[in-house]
C-alpha cells in the first residue's frame, strides 16, 4: 500500500477486519521540513492532537497544530487539519459532513495547495471519505471529491494528500485506492503501515480497531519522535 511511494503526505485509511466484526483506521502524517517533522501524536479525551516535539523548533503551528481524530457518538471523525472540528460541530447540529466541508478549501500554502483529507466512521461500519483540492495551479477555486462506502469485511479504502514526492508536490488524484484488510492483531496492523512508510519522511502513525457490535475501540499511537 504505502512501501512504493516515499511521500504520500498525510492518509487516511478506513476499512472493515476480514471477518467483518471490527472497523479499521489509520491515519498517518510525513514531513520534509524541520516544521513537519517536529511533531508527535498525543492522546486526549476524544481522540488525538498533534503537538510540538520540540517548542522551541516550532517555527509556524498553523497547518500542524490540530485534533486530527475526534469521536462522535460510536462515530469517529478523523482528517489532517483542524476541518476534523468544523465536522464536529456541523454533526452536533444535525447538519450533514458535506455540508461542513463545503465551509472550507485546501491548504493555503501554495504552491502546493495541499488538498484537505476528511473522513467519517458511522457505527454500522459505513464510511465517508473527502478530498478538498485546489481546481488549477494557481489556487483560484476549490475541487470537492466525496466518496461513500457501505463498509465491506476484508476491504478498506486509502485517501492521501500527495500522489508523490515532487516540487511543487502533486495532489492526489482519482478515487480513493481499495486496499486489503485480514484479520491481523492491532499491533501487527500498526507495524505494516509504520514499516511500509518511508523512513526518512514518517513522522507519526494512530490506529483504530473499533468492534462494530459492542463499540469497544483499541488504539494505538507511534512516534518516530520518542
Amino acid at each position: 500500500m504505502l512501501e512504493k511511494n516515499s511521500y504520500p503526505g498525510r492518509g487516511i485509511v478506513i476499512g472493515k477486519s476480514a471477518s467483518g466484526a471490527k472497523s479499521v483506521v489509520a491515519y498517518f502524517i510525513m514531513g520534509r521540513s524541520v516544521n513537519s517533522r517536529n511533531r508527535v501524536f498525543e492522546p486526549c479525551d476524544d481522540g488525538i492532537r498533534t503537538r510540538a516535539f520540540d517548542e522551541s523548533k516550532m517555527s509556524d503551528p498553523s497547518l500542524i497544530i490540530y485534533h486530527p481524530v475526534r469521536s462522535f457518538g460510536r462515530g469517529l471523525i478523523v482528517t489532517n487539519g483542524d476541518q476534523t472540528d468544523t465536522i464536529r460541530d456541523f454533526l452536533e447540529k444535525g447538519l450533514p459532513f458535506e455540508q461542513a466541508l463545503r465551509t472550507r478549501e485546501f491548504e493555503p500554502d501554495g504552491p502546493n495547495w495541499t488538498p484537505r483529507i476528511s473522513g467519517l466512521l458511522s457505527p454500522d461500519g459505513s464510511y465517508k471519505l473527502s478530498i478538498l483540492k485546489s481546481a488549477d495551479a494557481e489556487g483560484t477555486a476549490c475541487a470537492r471529491y466525496t466518496f461513500e462506502y457501505p463498509g465491506i469485511a476484508g476491504k478498506a479504502h486509502y485517501i492521501h494528500t500527495y500522489r508523490c514526492d515532487g516540487n511543487p508536490i502533486p495532489s492526489f488524484e482519482g478515487e480513493p485506492e481499495l486496499v486489503a484488510v485480514g484479520d491481523q492483531s492491532i499491533d501487527d496492523f500498526t507495524a505494516e503501515i509504520w514499516n511500509d512508510l518511508d523512513e526518512d519522511n514518517k513522522v507519526s502513525l494512530y490506529v483504530c480497531f473499533r468492534d462494530i457490535a459492542s463499540g469497544e475501540i483499541e488504539t494505538r499511537i507511534v512516534n518516530k519522535n520518542n
